[in-house]
């Protein structure tokens, strides 16, 4: 499973400073000085950022679990979930032009993170079959 770790460590570490931080901290005119409308209200991005923040506990809690040689199927469901999720609705928004009219880092920043989210989603999938006890998926 140290593939696995691997995985978790990196998710944390990118959803934490490219998701959580900016979501929870950044002031409006910082989105805007990055590409992205400000959000309004600021308040869903707010409780967006305390949602991926939980998102980084849950996978911390998998991680420190591993260790202690627990079940890793709880956390590879969530993120394959919150991933896999993730990844649809950008490729759709991306696909129909939503940020169309965002500044052009930005707008590379949203497909980089559809790539990412789609990737960290299909090698969760692949560990949980790999792991999957035999007859169980």
């Amino acid at each position: 499973m140290r593939g696995l770790r691997g995985l978790l460590k990196r998710k944390i570490a990118v959803t934490a400073v490219f998701w959580c931080l900016p979501l929870l901290t950044f002031p409006a005119s910082w989105f805007v000085a990055l590409g992205v409308p400000s959000p309004e209200p600021m308040l869903i991005a707010r409780l967006l950022g305390a949602a991926y923040l939980a998102l980084v506990i849950g996978y911390y809690a998998g991680l420190h679990g591993l260790a202690r040689g627990e079940s890793p199927l709880p956390v590879m469901h969530m993120g394959i979930a919150s991933n896999g999720f993730a990844a649809a609705l950008l490729v759709y928004f991306g696909a129909t032009g939503a940020w169309s009219s965002w500044g052009f880092g930005a707008k590379v920043f949203m497909w980089l993170s559809t790539v990412g989210a789609f990737s960290i989603a299909a090698s969760l999938v692949r560990f949980r079959l790999r792991y999957a006890p035999t007859g169980e998926s």
